[in-house]
């Protein structure tokens, strides 16, 4: 659904040089979560201030408290929503999905056998998983000390919190593949029968973007975002091919990567085309 802000942000218009002819731009799709419309707008202003004639969808589900709903479950809704807009662009789209939706959005991709995603772009997301205490986590288990989440996440109700199907506890390998049914699979980290149709899946797209910076404060480990944390056989088909671009920018918060102008300008614009 595409979804307009009233509010234009003027002061930001001087900022961006008139943009260049372009023959063809590919509709981008803006998938936010966490934090709610209000941020992905700013995004979204940004995006159609730099390139006026993009088509820029936005989706947002599952805001607050809602996040906390098992992945899974989030991918269905999400990858509906996806292939609407896909199916109204033959021509193929653009995928922006910031923090836990880079996630949903990874899973969306290889889940689906027909997407026509040419770039796949990653704001601060925790694509290799989450291993630290941040605020968000103290939400999801108060007084819970980072060592002992896999107790939750891993033999308790971590199918039910979206926050266990991508926590990955370094120091119990073993019950993270046992018991998280969502990150080892669309990671390629645990076998199953579908494997290898979801690294095909995932495979289409033609342009991998993997953006955050050491001073985030809320994925943990930072690298997590570039896969550093543990490479995946996708990540590493990619990068062989030369489809993987990583900009890592510092001195940016974890709620302030949406409307921080350089970093559109040196990690985003580019791959707006």
């Amino acid at each position: 659904v595409a979804t307009l802000c009233p509010q234009p942000l003027l002061p930001w218009t001087s900022l961006f040089p008139s943009p260049s002819p372009v023959l063809v731009y590919h509709p981008l799709v803006l998938l936010t979560h966490i934090l709610g419309l209000f941020l992905i707008h700013v995004l979204f202003l940004i995006c159609i201030q730099a390139h006026p004639d993009t088509e820029v969808h936005t989706i947002s589900l599952y805001n607050g408290l809602k996040s906390l709903m098992p992945l899974w479950v989030q991918v269905q809704n999400f990858r509906k929503a996806i292939e609407e807009i896909m199916n109204q662009s033959p021509e193929g789209v653009h995928l922006l999905c910031f923090s836990q939706g880079g996630v949903i959005c990874r899973a969306v991709l290889s889940t689906s056998p027909n997407h026509n995603v040419h770039t796949f772009i990653a704001l601060s997301s925790p694509l290799a998983g989450q291993y630290g205490e941040t605020d968000y986590l103290m939400k999801a288990f108060p007084n819970c000390l980072k060592e002992l989440v896999y107790l939750v996440c891993y033999h308790g109700m971590g199918p039910e919190i979206s926050i266990c199907d991508y926590w990955n506890d370094p120091h119990h390998r073993a019950d993270y593949l046992r018991g998280n049914t969502f990150l080892p699979l669309i990671n390629g980290e645990k076998p199953h029968k579908l494997m290898k149709d979801w690294r095909e899946n995932f495979l289409r797209i033609k342009k991998m973007v993997l953006i955050g910076g050491p001073d985030d404060g809320v994925i943990t480990p930072w690298q997590s975002r570039f896969y550093q944390f543990q490479k995946c056989f996708t990540y590493l088909t990619l990068d062989a091919r030369g489809d993987v671009s990583m900009c890592v920018q510092s001195g940016v918060e974890h709620t302030k990567w949406h409307s921080n102008i350089t970093v559109f300008n040196n990690c985003i614009k580019k791959w707006l085309i």
